[in-house]
């Protein structure tokens, strides 16, 4: 069989049974099914059982011999660890799932969820900022996000060490969602486990895209972060280098049409420099939670209307599974171990944005090359 031989469309419909949630697990868990070719999958074959039963066919059409899908007994192994953390898994389409995170491209067709689930659903603005935060940054962190979950927002952060910290504990009790870079079961930093167990308690959710178990790594934190402003209505970054990963998470929430609001430091820091920067290109200002309940008064506004659905087809790229190859092959072919910028690489492709970062996103997923900050990728050697 060729890949070009199934060529109709089905519509993504999330799975209602549990056996249709194993094969959506399997599939997008074996080895080359990143984000895009699991929606493209999909579409081609109507279900993750057929896609899987076809997927050893289609491997060798791209040239790939010898290929086997994901085992089961390693999807047994990762549900049985969820239920031991009474982790829930919610699927794109589920009632549960973020609908700004769906509007994206790359939305991730799954994520697991220890907590709330129905936090997911509520307003959520995104407060981030350096691991190694000041004094002064954490309490305008904590002041930030206590008048945020006063105004009925959730706030969403990484949980890393510094500005993430200082927003989840002053959010606690009114909500509050963190995005893991590792599995939804990995507590990194091993210094925030009693955060972590705080966060679930007191009504809020812990996230991650990874399988359970999965222990994080530096590339793995982009991709976290493009969750953290895909779920939010607005960015703000508290203190930020000039080379950090709050700049990439910025940088993204700009490509996905977010918000983004910093608040400002003195030039002589290095940790405001990132900030400085957003706000010279062109950043909403941010001196108290007053200036963002202002900025965020308008979408408040949109909310009192019914939200249109987005179809679930609609989203995802419509290249087909041999397209997907070539693009994913010239992408590595212009890489090498010194890196360049994300925006030199679109250009020499001569793709669109929209085409090119969830293609990004499944290599990165891959490791097949490696985000850095300020913009640039390199490729795994």
């Amino acid at each position: 069989m060729t890949l070009e031989q199934n060529s109709s469309t089905h519509p993504l419909l999330p799975p209602t049974t549990e056996d249709q949630r194993f094969d959506w697990l399997r599939l997008l868990r074996s080895r080359r099914v990143g984000i895009s070719t699991f929606y493209r999958l999909m579409r081609d074959h109507g279900s993750a059982a057929a896609a899987l039963a076809e997927l050893p066919d289609i491997a060798r059409a791209a040239g790939v011999e010898n290929y086997q899908i994901c085992p089961e007994a390693v999807i047994h192994s990762e549900l049985k660890s969820a239920r031991a953390m009474n982790a829930t898994l919610i699927c794109r389409g589920d009632p549960t799932y973020p609908a700004d995170l769906s509007d994206l491209d790359d939305a991730p067709p799954m994520l697991w969820v220890i907590g709330a689930s129905d936090t997911l659903s509520k307003p959520q603005i995104a407060l981030v900022g350096a691991r190694n935060a000041s004094s002064l940054g954490g309490r305008m962190a904590r002041a930030l996000a206590s008048g945020l979950g006063e105004a009925g927002f959730v706030v969403t952060s990484g949980m890393a060490r510094g500005i993430d910290t200082a927003a989840h504990l002053a959010a606690l009790e009114t909500g509050t969602i963190a995005v893991l870079g590792g599995g939804v079961d990995v507590l990194y930093p091993s210094e925030n486990t009693k955060l972590a167990e705080d966060i679930v308690a007191q009504g809020g959710a812990r996230i991650s895209e990874q399988p359970m178990g999965l222990q994080p790594k530096a590339r793995h934190f982009p991709a976290r972060n493009r969750i953290i402003s895909g779920m939010a209505r607005a960015v703000i970054v508290v203190e930020a280098a000039a080379r950090s990963g709050s700049l990439i998470t910025a940088r993204t929430a700009l490509d996905q049409g977010r918000d983004v609001m910093a608040v400002p430091g003195h030039p002589f820091d290095a940790r405001a420099s990132g900030c400085n920067m957003l706000l010279r290109d062109g950043a909403r200002l941010v001196r108290s939670v007053d200036d963002v309940i202002e900025a965020l008064a308008p979408l408040s506004d949109q909310d009192k209307t019914a939200r249109p659905e987005l179809p679930l087809e609609s989203a995802p790229s419509t290249r087909s599974l041999p397209e997907l190859a070539k693009l994913h092959q010239s992408i590595l072919d212009r890489l090498g171990p010194s890196p360049m910028g994300e925006d030199q690489l679109i250009r020499d492709l001569g793709a669109s944005p929209r085409v090119v970062s969830p293609v990004l996103t499944d290599l990165e997923l891959e490791g097949r090359i490696n985000r850095q900050p300020g913009g640039l990728i390199s490729r795994v050697i």
